[in-house]
């Protein structure tokens, strides 16, 4: 069959489009499968084959499933909001609506070129007013709920991008948008409080199907840690510091404690303290510093000891030295710890540097070369002495703190309140408005969405405040409460926002009085497979399951988990084995693969060239080796006829079915078209195959390569499309051998092997071994002693 990729995979592409193939029904007595990707940033770049690969793998798994009869919801849509589009309009002075438009047209172009089989009736732009009103929407939910919140803060700010970020966003001290160092500033920040839920976000992961290292990356970025919250008293004064310890037992050799150097009660006593000028230059050298640099474990320990009043040990009443130190934080537990310096390195590291006591409460370590972490029996510890059960150890002391009144049991995440905001143009618009007399006050619901204004300059301000900040017909309003002149919240929403809840308007996209119709939320949710990159399993994901969260407490949604099943793809490597960058110069354009080798080429291939979760490098000559794999496919039309199935190559096919249909489930793409490369080469040995064992061939490559297998179904006279007819089945029994290759030896030496029929027995095959030419001529003139069969494996003929 000649097999003009240009003109067949257009023509494909347009009957998909005509006949709504893809197209999700609501309610259908199928069952339903909603299979999602994350949807991309549009980039003015355009895709990379990296967004070819992530999306590919569910493409397979949601076209085989229509094919296994279910009502499949594959959809796509557009992140749209963010500082990359924004940065790109500064740069060019055209709108990121405009940016923002063309970047869409470019990617949805690419994504149809490929093939994939979106359901592209739901599309959703984030950017959409009648999408970000359901953003808003449900910040003012969680307003009205108490889960936002606004504080001063010290945060880390790009002074290029001029935006305030989260952790999340600027981890290793970088911007993540332009990879600038950040610094720490002081500043009025909207937080959403995801800390409120971090039990129940560990909770859920034990309902879910996620990739281990997803289950362990997410406990690990919430970090709940179980100890005891201590007090200890200032001398001097009537406070008490609160420090919270996973390692109560040690408190025996608590021998300092560090403070933030922000700390407020160093300001509440500073006519007390005697170095402050020392104080306030060692604060101001911290200010310069990002949260990064200042936790890093190897560094130099800096710090000043306070000169004004002491800590008291609470368990032996011994007065001890308080220090600020840069690697303590505010944010952080209660912005003070203690150190014990005999166990923990770090505190280790700053009592040598400072000439503080160490003392040895756990026995096993030389406390005179390093700090000793491990287990043992516990010494110097008065009541505690003799222990050598840590866990027995800790209960035994919060017991005596709790009897005291000295402290008492508790637990501590890692995790921290959501930073919300940017002060930035291009994002949604914070639904908050500020009046003299009534505070924070949200805007009605019947006001949503509050639209974001136009502007031709929209450059952020020198200061950091948001472009809006300069538009006095936006900033000017009235209190919705009270009728008073009030000035509405000009930071807009981080680029997380409109990511957070996206799969739940997919299922009702166009729903003007909800963000989706609560029935048909209970038909689809939750999304039955979800995948990603890894990037995003620890904030995207973590975000996006609070809000769910939120929303199934407040009654909005039907199950308490967004996603029952989370995989993640490997990122393709440019040719040279390094990250895909511009800068670098080995990024490759799938159009540019699409025009020389077609769109099906590329899906071959982009799951062929290795493990689907693994990093692999681009390789031309693999790519063309999947050329010439289709090549052949498209060879099987000439050389079938007949029906039913062949002899010699049965086995093979129903094999192949059941090895691919496998694979497809368990993401290894690679291994499943290895298969049927194998047995096109097992079908080109044998020169024909019947039109059946054709139409079974493009039935399981159709998801892999769904233009040529079209057009090959219809050349066979099939009507209807592939794409929606029965995936193939295989026969169990027919995945079995008929006959087996068997070793034959004499004495325990390989002499040959013969074929036999699987279920020969003992006799039979012995006799095969004899009747064959090679081991007769080698038996002949000699006495058998003894004959041996290994069912399936060997015969032995022992003989002299």
């Amino acid at each position: 069959m000649k097999y003009d990729f240009r003109e067949i995979e257009a023509k494909w592409q347009k009957r998909w489009e005509d006949e709504k193939a893809f197209e999700a029904v609501d309610f259908s007595e199928k069952p339903k499968f909603f299979s999602m990707v994350e949807f991309p940033y549009p980039s003015g770049a355009g895709m990379h084959v990296g967004h070819i690969k992530a999306y590919s793998g569910l493409e397979i798994v949601s076209r085989k499933r229509r094919m296994e009869g279910y009502n499949v919801l594959f959809p796509i849509g557009f992140d749209a909001f963010g500082l990359p589009t924004e940065n790109t309009a500064v740069k060019t002075n055209t709108h990121p609506r405009l940016v923002t438009e063309r970047n869409i047209e470019k990617f949805t172009n690419q994504l149809k070129r490929v093939g994939f089989s979106f359901d592209w009736s739901r599309v959703i732009d984030t950017t959409e007013e009648d999408y970000y009103k359901w953003t808003q929407w449900i910040f003012r939910k969680m307003f009205d709920n108490g889960l936002v919140f606004r504080d001063k803060a010290l945060v880390n700010y790009c002074p290029s991008c001029k935006v305030v970020l989260s952790n999340e966003d600027s981890q290793g001290g970088k911007c993540d948008i332009c990879h600038s160092d950040i610094v720490q500033k002081s500043k009025d920040v909207w937080y959403l409080r995801i800390t409120e839920y971090a039990d129940k976000l560990l909770q859920g992961l034990d309902t879910v199907d996620y990739l281990p290292n997803i289950k362990m990356q997410q406990e690990n970025w919430i970090g709940k840690s179980t100890g005891a919250f201590v007090k200890f008293s200032l001398e001097g004064t009537d406070e008490t510091l609160t420090v919270y310890t996973t390692r109560p037992d040690t408190l025996f050799g608590v021998t300092f404690m560090v403070m933030a150097p922000e700390h407020p009660i160093i300001d509440k006593y500073a006519d007390k303290i005697g170095n402050m000028d020392a104080i306030e230059a060692y604060r101001q050298e911290c200010a310069k510093k990002t949260e990064f640099e200042r936790t890093q474990l190897v560094k130099d320990k800096t710090g000043v000891c306070i000169d004004g009043f002491k800590a008291v040990n609470p368990v032996n009443g011994k007065e001890i030295p308080v220090y600020i130190s840069d690697y303590v934080m505010m944010g952080y537990g209660t912005g003070a710890i203690m150190a014990v310096p005999a166990h923990d390195q770090r505190d280790y590291d700053f009592a040598k540097k400072f000439g503080i006591d160490i003392i040895e409460v756990i026995k096993g370590g030389d406390i005179a070369t390093e700090a000793y972490a491990g287990d043992g029996e516990m010494v110097n510890s008065d009541f505690l002495n003799g222990y050598t059960n840590k866990k027995d150890s800790i209960r035994r002391m919060i017991e005596e703190l709790e009897k005291k009144g000295l402290g008492e049991g508790g637990v501590q995440f890692k995790m921290k309140d959501w930073a919300f905001n940017r002060q930035r143009y291009w994002g949604e618009p914070i639904p908050i408005v500020h009046c003299e007399k009534c505070g924070i006050v949200g805007v009605p619901y019947e006001e949503l969405p509050l639209k974001l204004p136009p502007m031709e300059k929209f450059e952020p301000g020198q200061g950091g405040e948001s472009p809006l900040a300069r538009l006095d017909d936006f900033v000017n309003c009235t209190c919705p409460k009270c009728g008073s002149p009030a000035k509405r919240e000009t930071d807009t929403m981080p680029q997380w926002a409109g990511s957070s809840w996206y799969f739940l308007r997919y299922i009702d996209p166009k729903n003007e009085a909800k963000f989706a119709d609560f029935d048909k939320l209970k038909y689809w949710l939750p999304v039955d497979w979800y995948n990603g990159g890894m990037e995003h399993v620890t904030r995207h994901m973590i975000y996006s399951r609070f809000w769910h969260h939120f929303l199934y407490d407040i009654g909005e949604v039907p199950t308490k988990e967004p996603y029952a099943k989370r995989t993640a793809q490997g990122l393709i490597l440019g040719p040279d084995g390094e990250k895909m960058s511009k800068s670098k110069g080995n990024v490759v354009d799938p159009n540019d693969v699409v025009d020389a080798y077609g769109a099906d080429v590329l899906r071959v291939y982009v799951l062929f060239m290795g493990d689907y979760e693994s990093a692999t490098p681009w390789n031309d000559s693999s790519m063309k080796g999947c050329k010439r794999f289709l090549d052949r496919v498209a060879g099987l039309v000439d050389m079938a006829k007949g029906s039913g199935a062949t002899p010699e190559l049965e086995s093979k096919f129903h094999k192949t079915v059941k090895k691919v249909t496998a694979d497809i489930e368990a993401m290894k793409f690679n291994t499943g078209i290895a298969a049927m490369m194998a047995l096109i080469n097992d079908i080109y040995d044998h020169g024909s195959l019947t039109v059946d064992e054709l139409k079974m061939f493009v039935g399981i490559l159709c998801p892999y390569a769904p233009h040529l297998c079209e057009e090959i179904w219809e050349t066979l006279g099939e009507k209807e499309l592939l794409s929606l007819s029965k995936w193939p089945e295989y026969d169990e029994a027919k995945t079995v051998d008929a006959t087996i290759e068997i070793a034959v030896q004499i004495s325990g030496k390989l002499k040959g092997t013969v074929k036999i029929a699987a279920d020969a027995d003992k006799d039979t095959a012995i006799a095969a071994a004899k009747a064959d030419e090679k081991i007769a001529s080698l038996l002949e003139g000699k006495n058998i002693i003894k004959e041996i069969y290994v069912p399936g494996k060997i015969v032995n003929i022992v003989a002299k």
